[in-house]
């Protein structure tokens, strides 16, 4: 039996991963992501036969028909994720785990499968994910002191920054190899304390949130905010933690965030706001490669003449949303 394990570059699909693999190691499975906006991830292996494949943290909205054909294919297929999932399949060789709650995420389900058997790395998801509530809540359950939490906390956010960027250049670590370094430690406190990855994100994400945080919004009113950062890597890298920092910042607002793509595009981050963890996806899915989760989404490549669109329509839904 071949064995494929397919994952979301960000923290929240590492470390559902790692969970998963710490409780049935594959070592040798072939790794299939990229980063966190590759999401049609399943056409990667299309063509595959007669193998088990790992699903996680993809949404099978966006993966469908290639999903449907990986089942007529002989394929036996474990689905585990948070996303918009649309009708799902039916299949004796598809277990589908999704739950799109606003406070859940792939690492918290693998969890609850897992029964909290490697829970510190799911919390280390759900503070990539910034789900700060239920890592708390988690972590309150484990008895972990102040230090041990705030080092989960580095941990996913780190990994998350690293997931962020146009293309694999973009980043410090291609998300395999990532993965691949974060797989030699069942114990996430080890790994903040002696990874070189750590060392390495960490310096970068000091040196790109130093420049976001210089920006101001090009748009704001009593709902939400919209900032734009410049067409660089910096920027690309650091769109997930900076939209992630400005959603805390002001909890009762949304958040959108526009930066160039290299192709004249533009790359959209949407947050809706932490009191109210709606709409995201809803707003994004009215454009073209647009998509995500209720809390947080985004849209791929809009077309810069949709940018105004894009802007009125952020302003007019998340006032609609916060007025409920």
């Amino acid at each position: 039996m071949r064995y494929y394990d397919v994952f979301n570059g960000d923290a929240d699909g590492i470390c559902a991963l790692h969970q998963l693999r710490l409780s049935d190691p594959r070592p040798n499975a072939v790794l299939i992501t990229g980063v966190k906006r590759d999401i049609t991830l399943l056409a990667g292996i299309a063509g595959t036969e007669d193998s088990f494949i790992t699903v996680l943290d993809v949404s099978l909205d966006r993966n469908r028909e290639y999903l449907i054909k990986l089942l007529e294919q002989g394929n036996t297929i474990l689905y585990i994720d948070h996303h918009f999932s649309g009708p799902i399949p039916t299949s004796d060789r598809l277990a589908i785990h999704i739950d799109p709650q606003p406070m859940i995420c792939t690492s918290v389900i693998v969890d609850s499968i897992l029964h909290g058997r490697y829970r510190p790395w799911a919390i280390a998801g759900a503070f990539g994910d910034n789900l700060d509530e239920t890592a708390l809540e988690l972590a309150g359950k484990m008895g972990l002191d102040e230090k041990q939490t705030e080092e989960l906390k580095a941990t996913g956010i780190l990994l998350n920054y690293n997931g962020y960027g146009a293309t694999l250049g973009d980043l410090y670590f291609t998300p395999d190899e990532l993965y691949r370094q974060v797989s030699a430690y069942e114990d996430p406190f080890r790994f903040y304390t002696e990874s070189q990855a750590m060392e390495i994100l960490r310096t970068g994400y000091q040196d790109d949130m130093f420049r976001a945080l210089a920006a101001k919004p090009v748009l704001e009113d009593d709902h939400g905010r919209i900032y734009q950062l410049a067409g660089e890597p910096w920027a690309r890298r650091v769109a997930g933690v900076f939209s992630n920092t400005l959603a805390r910042e002001q909890p009762d607002k949304a958040h959108g965030l526009i930066i160039p793509n290299g192709d004249g595009t533009l790359r959209i981050s949407v947050r809706a706001p932490l009191s109210n963890r709606i709409g995201a996806d809803v707003l994004c899915r009215r454009f073209p490669t647009g998509g995500g989760r209720a809390a947080a989404a985004g849209i791929n490549y809009l077309p810069p003449e949709q940018a105004k669109m894009f802007c009125n329509a952020f302003m007019k839904h998340f006032g609609k949303v916060t007025d409920q």
